[in-house]
């Protein structure tokens, strides 16, 4: 490559066989264009390269940067197109191809500088002075001047404005970029139906769906409307994986959701994807580990919680490795803890917990503590647990940077969850078996709404409730029957693959609805 630049007229040019390289050059040097390919061989591949290279700002917008790969798979190039670069470049190419490439992107760039360097500087409303008066001289950047000065409007929160002037763009050309902004100034105006509207109709092609997904998982959150917000993250994460803050946004959703399964998955995805990114850190192990755990608790599959405890273990191994000088005993403690609670090792879990120092009420790790708060609470400590889950949320409110509204509206959850239900998961669903077998129905039946609760995705949960419904009404008679919880009990089971003696059991529990007059069934 470098051969084929010099002989193609190029100079000044300079190597880097990884990563580092790269950056120490970036650092000591600014660079015109950035040629970078994807397999860079040691640690960190070209996405992540490039993701740190603009987070840091380690490269100006006037450096241009081509991107190049012989792998052509969607996952990779959706999540490669989503950080803009200046070009894609699939193998194999020509040295003419790659030349006509340069040559365009270096001259866009000298040309565009002076507007780049007043973005780069924060100065924006300089950039939109500049921008009007290049635009007054029928400049022939005029589309890419159009898109810089939507996006310095959205950046300046000029929301009216910025509508105002890409409904006037997509008047003159129906320019994706321009949806997406327009988009992007309604949902900052609450003119959320209009842009759900515009939404959907970018859904239909190719070229917008990924980021109609994720404006479309974004907004739903903002109208606390979570289980639409997982179902469109799930799908945009599914498209481009390699994008770690939109999965981890995934991940908080799926917690409020109480879908411990899909927040386990997606955290593993985080572990692997991140690694040696610049999202890379000690608690990319340590939070694959603490979903583990919480996925474990709420499934009744010894296989799968067998599995995840081996999983769980190799996260912390892998944490040491990775992160050898890193001081994370406490918190590596409290996961210890939890492993024994899980195993039915009460007495081991209450060893290590009470030998973690007391004195030690400064919140380092939000998800440390919050992890903290937990086993507490599994291990019969309430009153610690609501003060830990107290402090967290002050401190969350105090300082938002260091985590999101989703995030703080999921401790809020867990706070008043374990305030209501004083037994973990797994002995909630045993008590109210208990219960049910020695016909204490009514009590079986607060056991197991509790249960369902705290674990609304259990199909066993779900149908061991659904069946104490019908019993209890049966029992007592009158019009006790809770047609909401029923309806939603059927709801899940509906749509699950369930074992034979489950499907016979629900089977059963239909029969007796129809007998009874009462329709599940119904919308």
């Amino acid at each position: 490559m470098k051969q084929s630049l010099e002989k193609l007229g190029f100079g000044q040019l300079r190597f880097a066989d990884h990563a580092n390289s790269a950056k120490e050059q970036c650092i000591n040097e600014q660079f015109d264009l950035i040629v970078c390919s994807f397999n860079l061989n040691k640690h960190q591949d070209g996405y992540q390269l490039y993701e740190e290279l603009r987070i840091k700002q380690l490269i100006k917008s006037s450096t241009g940067f081509i991107f190049i790969s012989a792998e052509t798979s969607g996952s990779l190039v959706h999540s490669v197109l989503e950080l803009q670069p200046d070009d894609f470049l699939v193998k194999p190419f020509t040295a003419q191809e790659l030349k006509i490439r340069i040559e365009r992107i270096l001259k866009r760039k000298r040309d565009l500088q002076t507007v780049y360097n007043f973005i780069d500087d924060g100065n924006d409303s300089k950039a939109l002075k500049y921008i009007s008066a290049a635009l007054n001289k029928n400049n022939n950047y005029s589309p890419i001047l159009l898109r810089l000065k939507g996006d310095a409007l959205l950046r300046l929160n000029r929301n009216q404005e910025a509508k105002d002037f890409f409904k006037s763009v997509l008047d003159i050309q129906k320019f994706a970029w321009a949806k997406v902004g327009l988009v992007e100034a309604l949902i900052e105006n609450n003119e959320h139906i209009l842009a759900q509207r515009m939404l959907k109709t970018m859904l239909e092609r190719n070229e917008t769906r990924l980021i109609a997904l994720d404006l479309l998982g974004r907004l739903e959150i903002k109208l606390n409307q979570f289980e639409l917000a997982q179902e469109f993250l799930s799908q945009a994460a599914d498209i481009a994986p390699l994008n770690i803050m939109r999965q981890k946004s995934l991940s908080n959703v799926s917690l409020i959701n109480h879908d411990y399964e899909k927040s386990y998955l997606t955290q593993k995805d985080i572990a692997s994807y991140a690694k040696y990114s610049i999202h890379d850190s000690p608690d990319i192990y340590l939070n694959a580990a603490r979903a583990g755990i919480d996925f474990a608790l709420t499934t009744d599959q010894t296989d799968q919680i067998q599995r995840i405890s081996r999983q769980t273990n190799q996260y912390i191994n892998d944490l040491k490795k990775q992160f050898p000088n890193n001081v994370n005993q406490a918190q590596i403690d409290v996961l210890n803890a939890r492993l024994h609670y899980l195993k039915d090792e009460h007495q081991k879990a209450k060893r290590l917990i009470e030998q973690l120092d007391e004195d030690d009420t400064q919140i380092r790790s939000v998800d440390g503590a919050l992890d903290k708060a937990k086993a507490f609470h599994e291990l019969g400590f309430h009153q610690k647990a609501q003060n830990l889950f107290a402090q967290i949320i002050t401190h969350c409110q105090r300082h938002p940077s260091v985590s999101d509204t989703t995030y703080l509206r999921y401790i809020q959850q867990q706070q008043s969850e374990r305030r209501d239900i004083k037994m973990g998961p797994k002995e909630l669903n045993n008590h109210a078996v208990n219960q049910f077998n020695r016909g204490q129905l009514n009590t079986a039946l607060e056991a197991f709404t509790q249960a369902f609760r705290v674990m609304p995705r259990n199909q066993s949960i779900a149908l061991n409730l659904l069946q104490c419904l019908f019993d209890s009404t049966k029992q007592q008679g009158g019009d006790s029957f809770n047609m909401g919880l029923a309806k939603k009990c059927y709801a899940l089971l509906s749509k699950a693959k369930l074992p034979a003696d489950q499907a016979q059991r629900l089977n059963k529990i239909l029969h007796k609805a129809k007998d009874m007059q009462l329709d599940i069934q119904a919308d």
